[in-house]
């Protein structure tokens, strides 16, 4: 299911990151790989606030439905 899908303080694993290769690679310079845990934090308005790799990062919710987990 997409990240966007995942309530405030549950945890998945990411299975996998689609979109464009520039869109893939942005993200995993964000720390959003293929078998990192990511835990939401919070969202509001549509935005999240998310926890990978010991930091938190921000994103819309368009970029959240990228990320399969």
């Amino acid at each position: 299911m997409p990240l966007s899908m995942v309530r405030a303080g549950e945890t998945g694993y990411i299975q996998r990151i689609t979109g464009k290769d520039d869109i893939r690679r942005y993200l995993g310079n964000l720390g959003f790989v293929t078998g990192e845990k990511v835990t939401v934090i919070s969202e509001i308005d549509g935005n999240m606030i998310l926890s990978v790799k010991n930091s938190r990062i921000a994103l819309d919710k368009r970029m959240a439905n990228r990320i399969i987990v």
